[in-house]
């Protein structure tokens, strides 16, 4: 589990560097990665890229902060866990800095990111959507990692602070709905439910449907104040009104709710389950659902030109095997896009710093000129190693062509990423029709399977 939180760095970016690579915080520094940037001159090379950009703000940089539930990762795993969540958040285009602290009651990432990028020069935008793609991406990475991810609504978000309170069922509201359901499970009608709410301590008002007031009222023991049964404290199948109808059609509200339960449609199994073996009514209309289920599934793949299982196979290998080739082509692009960030990044902080580098060597007083111009003798040195590394020619490195380079395979990377989605989808809903198909053959009866006379064909074939 990771809770997240960002603010701006608007002034001292130095001194925000300096805290979250202190090496008593950081296990002697050994949890401490970079990209595009080194600690020690990571406030030359953010300045360096603020300066190529045309967007005014006061946002110099970002400080991200990734907090992990006690005792459930090892300091490795959570700087791991800092480096991917900052390659795939920031994508290789912002100098960055990750920061794994030890030294709290709970291991926690600090990430540091500047906030011009050095591929567009373009400034990050921080605002509410970004936020969500960042705790999306946060728990993505949770769960990659096998750890637990906090439950969260876009529409009715909890804080942190909330949630932890629900998880301890600390919350009236919670505990309320779950005494509610549990009651109207075990109902018979609607008076029972008051029984059983009794019985359970919650002291309650306005019940009755007749001269009464326009909302339910439960209060437990202990508790202050009464909470109305309303859409806007409990949600909409609290009201009295949906309470009762809740109870008299408990059956189809069952069945309705397992079907959406399970996201994609499928076929109902009635034999295995007592629910429906033990309620005619239940098993007809779970057998209604079956035919009709099973009539758009079959007019579903005429419709895209399968008229055969062995077609329908055939259709889902040339899939997996596009998918396949085109995550393999973006997984290899997005490594040579990474390293010519970087290049393109060094290629210019070279070119442009270059001319101070000559002036230096002719000058009389070396030590007051590199005193005025240090930052970018020290970003001249540094892009002229960096590349060096790569194994370039600093002096024959043009930015104009690895830009153009970069502009090109990224172009290459978003086509391939949006034919691996396609793909990816057209796999699921067939693999969906695939298994409809085999549920319905395999579990209904054979009076059932009479789904309308042009369906014959589709019978023998599929």
């Amino acid at each position: 589990m990771a809770y997240t939180k960002i603010h701006a760095i608007t002034a001292t970016v130095n001194k925000a560097v300096d805290y979250i690579c202190n090496p008593d915080k950081t296990d002697g520094s050994i949890l401490i990665s970079s990209y595009g940037c080194s600690p020690q001159t990571a406030y030359f090379d953010f300045e360096f890229s603020l300066s190529k950009t045309n967007q005014e703000d006061k946002n110099k940089a970002y400080h991200l902060i990734q907090s992990f539930a006690p005792g459930e990762v090892s300091y490795e795993e959570a700087h791991q866990i800092g480096n991917e969540f900052a390659e795939k958040l920031l994508q290789n285009k912002y100098s960055y800095i990750v920061s794994t602290h030890i030294d709290k009651g709970h291991v926690h990432n600090h990430i540091i990111f500047c906030a011009a990028d050095n591929i567009e020069h373009k400034k990050y935008h921080d605002y509410k959507q970004t936020y969500y793609n960042i705790r999306k991406l946060s728990d993505s990475l949770c769960r990659e990692h096998h750890l637990s991810v906090i439950p969260y609504s876009r529409a009715n978000g909890k804080s942190y602070k909330e949630w932890m309170e629900t998880q301890k069922n600390h919350s009236w509201k919670y505990q309320l709905k779950a005494d509610i359901n549990e009651s109207i499970k075990k109902a018979s009608t609607y008076e029972n439910f008051l029984q059983l709410m009794t019985s359970k301590g919650y002291e309650i008002e306005n019940s009755s449907f007749h001269n009464s007031g326009k909302y339910i009222k439960f209060r437990a023991q202990g508790q202050k104040y009464f909470i109305r049964g309303r859409e806007k404290s409990l949600g909409k199948d609290f009201t009295k009104e949906r309470i009762r109808e809740r109870i008299e059609n408990k059956g189809q509200e069952l069945a309705v709710k397992m079907l959406r339960s399970r996201g994609i449609r499928n076929i109902i199994d009635t034999s295995a389950d007592e629910k429906y073996t033990g309620s005619t009514a239940l098993k007809k209309w779970a057998d209604r659902q079956n035919i009709k289920l099973a009539a758009q599934t079959y007019a579903s793949l005429e419709r895209i030109g399968l008229h055969s299982m062995q077609e329908l196979e055939s259709q889902l290998s040339s899939l997996a095997g596009q998918s396949s080739a085109a995550k393999t082509e973006t997984v290899s692009l997005e490594k040579k896009l990474r390293r010519h960030a970087l290049i393109l990044k060094y290629a210019e902080q070279y070119t442009e710093n270059q001319p101070f580098h000559n002036r230096y060597k002719n000058a009389k007083n070396k030590e007051f000129f590199f005193r005025k111009y240090e930052s970018k003798l020290i970003l001249y040195d540094g892009a002229k190693n960096e590349l060096k590394r790569f194994g370039l020619d600093p002096s024959k490195v043009s930015p104009d062509e690895v830009r153009k380079d970069y502009q090109a395979m990224e172009k290459r990377r978003n086509s391939l990423l949006a034919e691996y989605k396609n793909s990816e989808k057209s796999l699921k809903e067939l693999h969906h029709l695939k298994d409809v198909i085999s549920q319905y053959m395999d579990s209904a009866p054979v009076e059932m399977r009479q789904i309308s006379k042009t369906s014959d064909k589709n019978r023998e074939t599929l």
